[in-house]
């Protein structure tokens, strides 16, 4: 790797796992609406994720005389299910990212935060395994303890994934007008996290903008980053600069040939 690019390889896996995000994120396969569950959840999977008791349940997955209660069951299992590698595409987008920025502005405080995604992953996979549990007990016709541990995980999720977030457009704010610029977008947009997570019942549906908004910038900045890195071998965190060019000396002026005697 050459020197003046020290993050070539990590711009080019975090791009790569942006686009597998992207895919995999279309696939997921979660039911498409709910039987009764308050529009200002938003996706159902949401109204799912802040469940806190069976008429929660009810609401999203409708009672045993609903003829679509099976299939939005079998689409949420499923949807849990194909969830577990999107948490690694996820989590290996985001740290890499992070990684990319610090070792571009050599700054440990990013590098430390490549860790907040991988944290979230695994909040996120606890989360999985509670959902999974609540929906066996609630096919079977019972009641799931764990539902009363899951708003812990589903809140740790979301912040860390927040506070990625932000660490992404404090490090894109120092590239750069532009970067401030985006980089000012993707943490205004973390804001409404707080508000989806306290009233998810009006607010849920921003959940998707707030953590989508970091996401969409850091993938256009490693797509820029890769491309200067492949066409113009110049680095991203001078992104905007103008190339610097090669000073030439100014030419001496010649000398002026003097004939005979100067007259006074």
């Amino acid at each position: 790797m050459s020197p003046a690019l020290p993050a070539a390889r990590w711009w080019l896996a975090t791009l790569l796992f942006g686009i597998a995000v992207l895919v995999a994120g279309s696939a997921l396969g979660f039911p498409e609406t709910s039987h009764s569950a308050h529009p200002g959840y938003g996706a159902p999977v949401f109204a799912f994720e802040f469940v806190r008791g069976q008429q929660d349940l009810l609401a999203v997955f409708g009672p045993d005389s609903d003829p679509m209660q099976v299939a939005r069951l079998a689409a949420m299992r499923t949807g849990n299910e194909r969830d577990y590698l999107y948490m690694l595409l996820y989590a290996g987008f985001l740290a890499s990212g992070l990684v990319a920025f610090a070792r571009e502005l050599r700054s440990r405080p990013l590098l430390a935060a490549a860790g907040l995604p991988v944290l979230a992953a695994l909040a996120d996979a606890y989360e999985n395994w509670l959902l999974f549990d609540i929906q066996t007990a609630f096919t079977a016709g019972d009641y799931s303890p764990a539902m009363a541990s899951l708003p812990w995980p589903v809140a740790v999720k979301f912040l860390l994934l927040a506070l990625a977030n932000v660490a992404i457009g404090l490090a894109l704010a120092q590239v750069g007008r532009w970067g401030l610029l985006f980089g000012s977008l993707a943490i205004v947009a973390t804001v409404p996290t707080v508000m989806g997570l306290v009233a998810p019942e009006s607010f849920g549906w921003t959940l998707v903008a707030a953590i989508g908004g970091g996401w969409a910038v850091l993938l256009i900045s490693a797509a820029i980053a890769c491309w200067r890195a492949l066409v113009r071998k110049r680095p991203f965190v001078d992104f905007g600069a103008p190339v610097p060019r090669p000073r030439v000396a100014a030419a001496a002026p010649a000398a002026r040939k003097l004939f005979g005697r100067r007259r006074r």
